[in-house]
């Protein structure tokens, strides 16, 4: 009998694991999990609360996106649980700051919302907006607003309100347990009160291991070109995949319309 120690058996599982953060074939001890699959599970879905329950430094977020003007809104959710259990009052701005936004003639109005992940707006916001904005030179941009205890539907009525053709919303999307720090641009044409979500387009998952700023923004350019050549955004307005990838640094990017992952199904 050979006294050669028994090589290890190949994990057929090991390659899917390195295409994907999900959490595949985690094994078990005895009947339940392996000791440090339930502790990456534990702190994973740590982060995703605290991401929830954080709160965006708005004074930090101004100053960082300064020379660029922004105004700061609420919404009427007075606090952080009405927010989290009434999404209606996260859709409507407080009676305070809809008088106090300007009006003008803006070619597109950038809100960032502090949606359902602080953490996302804190690491991605500032980034993805100057990047927006410098795919879009000669456009009229209206000063930037900064909406606390914000949902999408925020926008609608700052940019009617503002005179907005159209609003860009970049919002914190609701986190997961693989990333609790995506960031979502939702834009929509003539923007105004009852505008349904299947007049928007989506451009969802940026953040580290996802869509970069820099592809966001490419994205969102020639969404926003075509929105104000065709004067619609939607289900009507369908991304020419070629064109978006060739201002792109990869290929493999996915936009989609009407899609809402900051408040999901059952809204």
């Amino acid at each position: 009998m050979s006294d050669a120690p028994i090589p290890l058996r190949c994990d057929p599982w090991s390659r899917f694991r390195a295409a994907t953060p999900a959490r595949i074939n985690l094994g078990r001890s005895g009947d339940a999990l392996p000791t440090s699959a339930l502790l990456h599970f534990q702190a994973d879905h740590a982060r995703a609360r605290d991401a929830v329950h954080s709160a965006v430094d708005f004074a930090a977020l101004a100053e960082t996106i300064a020379p660029q003007a922004s105004i700061k809104v609420k919404s009427r959710a007075e606090d952080r649980s009405v927010y989290l259990r009434r999404p209606d009052l996260g859709r409507r701005l407080s009676k305070d700051s809809a008088a106090a936004l300007p009006q003008g003639e803006w070619d597109i109005l950038f809100v960032i919302a502090d949606g359902l992940s602080a953490q996302a707006v804190a690491n991605h916001a500032a980034p993805t907006l100057k990047a927006c904005i410098e795919r879009l030179p000669g456009w009229r941009i209206a000063p930037v607003v900064l909406a606390e205890q914000s949902r999408i539907a925020l926008g609608d009525e700052a940019g009617e309100i503002m005179g907005a053709a159209m609003v860009a919303v970049l919002v914190g999307e609701r986190p997961g347990l693989s990333v609790a720090d995506s960031l979502g641009v939702y834009l929509t044409y003539a923007p105004r009160l009852g505008c349904r979500d299947s007049g928007r387009n989506c451009i969802s998952n940026i953040h580290e291991a996802g869509l970069s700023p820099d592809q966001a923004a490419a994205k969102l350019a020639w969404l926003a070109s075509q929105a104000k050549a065709r004067r619609l955004t939607g289900v009507e307005l369908k991304e020419d995949a070629e064109s978006v990838i060739a201002q792109t640094e990869t290929p493999n990017i996915l936009t989609t319309s009407s899609t809402d992952p900051e408040e999901g199904p059952g809204r």
